[in-house]
């Protein structure tokens, strides 16, 4: 990314765009394996030729082609305008982010370059290691990640009948529309103070906000108390986008570092990535308040 408006003109093209429509099947675990197993584990999920998961008889399988179709249905069916960055993680679990694509929906932080848009993340493990859900939270053109610390839920309800599976979603337009009337437009006002608090000293900040909200240790081993990776790539990112946008580091491009890293280096579940996303801006804010 050479400048900020070649990184928003062309921020679809560093969108991810995994396939989430990977061949998956349910079936019996004994005629897979030949043994019998015990009441509970009968059936097997396999996506894209991997056994990601054994369930009960009762369990019902939702594919990613019924579950996120649906949601771009509805998305469609409401004339939102979205782009979508879409994210596999080995096979096991899948999610697609629904980035409302329209400037009426944007907002901008501090000095009007730093452009916000709301994002619908839809999420759907095979692999049981977090729930099947759908959120609305916040999307940064700057560093093409999704921010999660401030998320209203969309419900729906999965209908399995005679082998059939339907979702069926709430009015995405209603949400939306109640979303950006309230929670967007408040935790906007939470970015902008964010913005207006100077870092004064990175390493401080980095090493403080790491061990505080549990993300990671600061020193490379006790006995040499250089940056680890880890933080030095926090470093790194707020130089790099404190230089992007013509201003000096501020908690808010802190925030978004650690974010940074949360989704696109830590190799963590969707749910846990989420909580750990919600624990960084509490800490991170607090020093704000303070």
């Amino acid at each position: 990314m050479n400048n900020l408006n070649a990184g928003s003109v062309n921020f679809l093209n560093n969108l991810r765009q995994d396939n989430v429509f990977v061949t998956n099947e349910v079936v019996d675990l004994k005629k897979l394996t030949g043994i019998e197993g015990r009441q509970g584990l009968d059936k097997a999920i396999i996506s894209n030729g991997k056994l990601v998961n054994v369930v009960s008889n009762n369990f019902g399988h939702l594919p990613n082609e019924v579950f996120f179709k649906e949601f771009e249905n509805k998305l469609t069916d409401a004339n939102i305008n979205y782009v979508t960055q879409s994210i596999n993680k080995a096979d096991r679990s899948f999610a697609v982010d629904y980035i409302l694509n329209d400037d009426s929906y944007a907002v901008t932080i501090k000095n009007g370059t730093d452009k916000i848009k709301p994002m619908i993340r839809a999420v759907n493990p095979y692999d049981g290691s977090g729930p099947t859900t759908g959120y609305l939270g916040f999307f940064r053109e700057i560093c093409t990640n999704g921010l999660h610390v401030s998320v209203a839920n969309i419900s729906f309800k999965v209908r399995h009948n005679k082998g059939n599976t339907e979702v069926v979603i709430e009015n995405i337009a209603e949400i939306v529309k109640k979303f950006m009337d309230n929670e967007f437009y408040s935790i906007n006002r939470k970015f902008e103070v964010l913005a207006e608090r100077p870092i004064e000293d990175l390493s401080k900040f980095v090493k403080f906000i790491a061990g505080e909200a549990s993300l990671f240790k600061y020193e490379k081993s006790e006995k040499n108390p250089e940056p680890s990776k880890n933080a030095q790539l926090v470093i790194d990112t707020i130089n790099r986008e404190a230089n992007i946008l013509g201003t000096s580091p501020n908690l808010w491009l802190g925030y978004n570092a650690f974010n940074e890293w949360i989704h696109g280096r830590e190799k963590r579940t969707f749910a846990n990535q989420k909580d750990m996303d919600g624990r960084l801006f509490r800490t991170v804010y607090k020093m704000a308040e303070n």
